[in-house]
């Protein structure tokens, strides 16, 4: 059974840019290639086109990189 996530804590790619104070969504793709240990999404349908991240991760990445 997948763990459940409540939908107010998943992040689509503008607001993960937003939690990460990257300048657009696009910024995103870029970090996802270049940060081996940039969290996955853990939502991804329609091949790739929609992502949604949960937030925990995503500001617990941010803080990490923030050493």
């Amino acid at each position: 059974m997948a763990p459940q996530v409540e939908l107010d804590d998943l992040l689509d790619a503008e607001q993960v840019a937003e939690v990460l104070g990257l300048s657009s969504r696009g910024a995103v793709s870029v970090y996802r290639r270049r940060y081996s240990d940039f969290p996955a999404p853990v939502l991804e349908r329609s091949s790739g086109r929609c992502q949604l991240w949960a937030r925990a991760d995503v500001v617990a990445w941010g803080r990490s990189r923030q050493r």
